[in-house]
């Protein structure tokens, strides 16, 4: 598949990463054109200091990796994250508030993140190992309602999860697609063939720590 390397979000969210691990991954990231890098918050800054001067695009995630904060402190998180660089915030949705059908309350919360990014794209993490298929499909249709850009697959931080499966980006984009969402399928994405595979069952990005290794083969 031809510019593989447009649809990655190079990715580094551990928590004992050193500067020294940014400085690497914003290198690759500008060798190999990626489309963008996804970090935590404090380090958007950081990104934007090294990405100046390239077309990389600084993407970090807000509420990560829980979704269990308030509305209001997601949203300054998410705020903030734009004053200081970001293009792209991935916010994790309200996962308990999903399975209590507490639907108001998730929809407002992502209502509320997106105001807080401006004109800046949102994703919404849906973290589908937690979730069965009537419950993923329910999720994007919240996402529609909250005015998101983007649903995601997973925060790649859920214990023994296997992330972005094929079944749940095809779903997920069906549901999405007619209304002018995409998808990011994250989590899991280690080779060149599941990145293919994620790509043709809808995704339009690709979130993995692994984007030199899949653009290598």
């Amino acid at each position: 598949m031809e510019n593989l390397n447009r649809h990655i979000e190079h990715t580094l969210l551990k928590q004992d990463a050193k500067k020294e691990d940014f400085i690497k991954l914003f290198n690759e990231a500008r060798e190999n054109n990626f489309f963008g890098v996804c970090v935590n918050p404090l380090y958007v800054g950081l990104a934007k200091e090294y990405l100046s001067d390239t077309d990389v695009k600084i993407v970090t995630v807000v509420g990560f990796p829980l979704g269990a904060n308030r509305s209001d402190v997601k949203a300054y998180e998410a705020s903030k994250a734009v004053q200081d660089g970001a293009d792209e915030v991935d916010m994790v949705i309200n996962v308990t508030a999903l399975k209590n059908k507490d639907y108001d309350f998730a929809v407002n919360d992502i209502k509320a993140v997106k105001q807080a990014c401006g004109d800046k794209p949102l994703k919404v993490i849906l973290e589908t190992d937690l979730l069965d298929k009537d419950e993923i499909k329910k999720a994007c249709e919240l996402c529609i309602e909250g005015g998101a850009n983007f649903v995601k697959t997973s925060t790649g931080f859920v214990k023994g999860g296997v992330g972005a499966k094929a079944q749940d980006v095809e779903l997920m984009y069906k549901t999405v697609s007619p209304y002018g969402l995409k998808v990011k399928a994250s989590g899991g994405i280690r080779d060149k063939e599941t990145a293919i595979q994620m790509l043709k069952a809808g995704a339009e990005r690709l979130g993995t720590s692994s984007g030199v290794a899949i653009t290598k083969g």
